[in-house]
């Protein structure tokens, strides 16, 4: 559970890096803040490119930010769009690898929360490390 003041801030911080996307393609832009075990905050946007499959999303950009920082336990995710669209599956099943705990949050642009609940509650029956492992 988080409190209702991270959860705002998250939001807010994932509003302010939506800014900076790059979607000249789709005019659809994301922002994304993670927050760590740490109690660190990595933010990502997303980055279209002409050629699509070569897209990166708001929310693997924030985690691959983290990971490369040297963090890889995260406590929630907000994301932020123009009308609260939630992560797609290729985002949730990169934060399946992190964990099913993790929260995702979700809010337009007014700060309206669309969603809020488990990876594991967005990506029922996920592949992860532990089908690996056994």
């Amino acid at each position: 559970m988080i409190t209702d003041e991270l959860r705002s801030k998250l939001i807010q911080e994932a509003a302010k890096v939506r800014l900076l996307a790059y979607a000249p393609y789709s005019n659809y832009k994301v922002g994304a803040a993670l927050y760590t075990q740490k109690e660190n905050i990595f933010t990502g946007v997303n980055v279209e490119n002409a050629a699509y499959p070569t897209t990166i999303c708001a929310e693997r950009s924030a985690i691959f930010t983290a990971v490369s920082s040297g963090e890889q336990k995260f406590i929630a995710i907000a994301v932020v769009t123009e009308d609260g669209g939630s992560p797609c599956g290729s985002c949730r099943q990169v934060l399946a690898e992190f964990g099913g705990d993790i929260i995702v949050i979700v809010a337009d642009t007014n700060g309206k929360v669309h969603i809020e609940d488990s990876v594991a509650n967005l990506l029922p029956g996920y592949f992860g490390p532990a089908n690996l492992l056994e």
